[in-house]
């Protein structure tokens, strides 16, 4: 038991970087307190102690304002940070690893008891600020969900999903920058620069309009020089120079 415990804090050392002593994360990490009490809870609650398991966890929720149902399995170094207003359903399942930012439910979409309505969280996924994960399907190992995404479907190992509703991204480019930034350290709140789909697509467009224009461009120019000796003039609004200012565009969906 000591021993989980002393793994539950040094993940969140690894984790936080305001985090500075173990005694802190003991004594002042509502995240820490929540799990601790949770397995109590659970123990009851597999023990057939159903009321003192829910007993236990009411009074959690009152200690650390994270509310997490009794019959919820969480696994190993899950940390969850700030945890005001986290809410974890009874067939929900957190894997090793896992981190839950504030504001997160593990909700269900059924109203029938003894079927899985909640979500299963793979290892080291990420689970962004305010994010909703409602439903009984998996998400893969390694998966983001960005903050505030509302997410109904099952996400791909090592994939992310960003949006209401939430879009999946995963591409050989994605899984090239993630390896990247494993290597540099941990993302929080699940988000990087490039995880919105919307502004992808979007600077996907002002990169395909600045390229036509550049090709424009040449031609005019090539036609310019062909054509020098037999009509020395040109169209007076012939596009010869690139005027699309691709970069500002850029900027203002965020890139």
């Amino acid at each position: 038991m000591f021993a989980r415990m002393k793994s539950d804090i040094d993940c969140i050392l690894e984790r936080d970087p305001a985090a500075r002593s173990r005694w802190e994360v003991m004594t002042c990490y509502p995240g820490f307190h929540a799990v601790v009490l949770h397995r109590l809870a659970h123990a009851c609650w597999s023990g057939g102690f159903l009321w003192l398991g829910r007993w236990i966890s009411h009074w959690n929720r009152w200690l650390t304002g994270i509310e997490i149902h009794p019959g919820a399995r969480i696994g190993n170094r899950v940390f969850i940070d700030h945890g005001m207003g986290v809410v974890i359903g009874e067939t929900a399942e957190v894997g090793d690893g896992c981190t839950i930012y504030h504001g997160v439910t593990l909700g269900g979409t059924s109203l029938y008891k003894g079927e899985k309505r909640h979500p299963t969280l793979g290892q080291n996924v990420v689970v962004g600020a305010g994010a909703k994960v409602l439903g009984g399907f998996t998400v893969g190992d390694g998966a983001r969900v960005g903050s505030n995404a509302v997410l109904t479907k099952p996400v791909p190992p090592g994939a992310t999903a960003v949006g209401n509703p939430a879009r999946i991204i995963q591409a050989e480019a994605d899984a090239v920058r993630e390896a990247v930034a494993s290597k540099m350290g941990f993302s929080a709140y699940g988000v990087t620069q490039n995880d919105d789909p919307l502004s992808q697509a979007l600077r996907g467009l002002i990169d395909n309009a600045a390229g036509h224009e550049h090709q424009i461009a040449l031609l005019w120019q090539a036609m310019e020089k062909l054509a020098c000796s037999k009509t020395p003039d040109l169209p007076a609004d012939a596009a010869k120079v690139e005027h699309f200012e691709a970069q500002k565009l850029n900027d203002l969906v965020g890139k």
